[in-house]
């Protein structure tokens, strides 16, 4: 999915609500300087919060256009893996151990995907997926951060994650016997969930008092993991209107309906809004524009079978995301995905050539040399503008909002 899994709203989050007393700015101590950017890694941000995850996604869209990345570039997110097998958002010195607390399942689950995709990464991809079924939850789920409570996005891309690496997820079970999907399908909002238009869509997590409130990251990443698919779609042979879920459920695959359903929310979702989702970000008035899991949600309906659904939301990203990706690995990797999901040339989007504008950020691939001519004028990549909307949002989070992490954004709620 998209670069919603940084751990910079965890950290931040986790700052601002332990220092809840008021403190002096001017006591506060001067944050770190950024680590050196590694020459294999994709983006020029400081890969602290999102090192792992931008560079799967870089891979992963390389290799649905048929590129053959830079083997360096393999290499840097190969050996960011821990020796126990997980993966931390980044770390600067593989040499030394790994912090247990720094292990997330969102890092690790797409660094999988990435790895099994291209191949030759047996031993890294089975060490991962041993480590993400050590930490799976007691009810079958997992979390961001192994112990604490399941949630619906973290637990979808996990699934993901093992389908891709050859696992069947109905039969990963937790040692009470809870599989993956008993897990994943109570965060569902079924049948008599109100408001009506709803229904079908995942939550987050639940909320204080029980509710289940409808999340378009969740849900995105739910139609994958109930079709046990990954992020890299095949466009689809069939196509179809995603259609509403089905009241009452019929016998049959529980996690494929309860993905039909979910592409079917998606679908209404998009229509709403003029053809792409939005999110009201903490301290805002108004919702505003959610690119990032619009993209999600094209590739979602795609995997579905119903690139119709989807049309109208691809034309507006080709019309409305080039300043939101420009200079972003994940930005840009999201929408090669989405645009091959949808049988487009991702070399022509909206008058952009996406993949010429991924091989800039990073390594040029072994198969090609691809690269963009760089304007005199061209500003500095701004792919860190949001990192105080980041820090909100995660404190939303760590306050029960439910607003799911995002380090574009990193966890929008309709």
């Amino acid at each position: 999915m998209n670069v919603r899994r940084s751990a910079a709203t965890l950290a931040a989050s986790a700052v601002l609500c332990v220092g809840a007393a008021p403190v002096a700015l001017a006591d506060v101590a001067p944050p770190s300087p950024p680590p050196p950017i590694p020459s294999g890694l994709f983006g020029k941000n400081d890969p602290t919060y999102d090192g792992v995850w931008r560079q799967s996604f870089a891979l992963l869209a390389q290799h649905a256009v048929g590129l053959k990345p830079n083997q360096q570039a393999i290499d840097w997110l190969a050996g960011q893996q821990c020796a126990d097998g997980g993966f931390a958002s980044f770390r600067a010195d593989t040499g030394a151990a790994c912090d247990a607390k720094t292990l997330d399942t969102n890092a690790t689950a797409v660094a999988v995907q990435a790895l099994e995709a291209l191949g030759g990464q047996d031993a890294v991809v089975k060490k991962a997926k041993d480590w993400l079924k050590s930490v799976q939850n007691d009810d079958g789920g997992w979390a961001y951060l192994p112990g604490s409570p399941s949630e619906a996005s973290s637990t979808a891309v996990v699934i993901s994650a093992l389908a891709v690496a050859g696992e069947k997820p109905a039969d990963v079970t937790s040692k009470l016997g809870k599989s993956a999907y008993d897990s994943l399908l109570t965060f569902q909002l079924g049948c008599s969930a109100e408001p009506a238009e709803d229904r079908g869509a995942f939550a987050y997590q639940r909320t204080a008092d029980g509710k289940l409130p409808a999340n378009a990251d969740a849900t995105a990443a739910a139609v994958l993991a109930g079709l046990g698919k990954g992020t890299a779609v095949t466009p689809p042979a069939t196509d179809t209107l995603a259609a509403s879920l089905t009241c009452p459920a019929t016998a049959g695959d529980a996690a494929a309906a309860a993905a039909q359903g979910a592409a079917g929310y998606l679908a209404k979702a998009l229509n709403k809004d003029g053809n792409h989702l939005t999110a009201l970000t903490p301290g805002a008035d108004q919702p505003t524009s959610d690119i990032g899991n619009t993209a999600d949600a094209v590739i979602s309906l795609a995997a579905a079978g119903h690139k119709q659904s989807a049309a109208s939301a691809l034309e507006w990203l080709k019309a409305n995301s080039a300043e939101w990706s420009k200079g972003s690995p994940a930005g840009l990797g999201t929408l090669i995905l989405a645009a091959h999901a949808m049988g487009t040339d991702p070399k022509d989007f909206g008058g952009t050539n996406l993949v010429a504008a991924l091989n800039a950020t990073g390594p040029a691939p072994a198969s090609a040399s691809e690269q963009p001519a760089k304007k005199k004028d061209e500003k500095k990549d701004s792919g860190n503008k949001n990192v105080w909307w980041m820090i909100l949002a995660g404190a939303a989070a760590g306050m029960g909002i439910g607003i799911v992490l995002s380090g574009r954004r990193k966890k929008n709620q309709l």
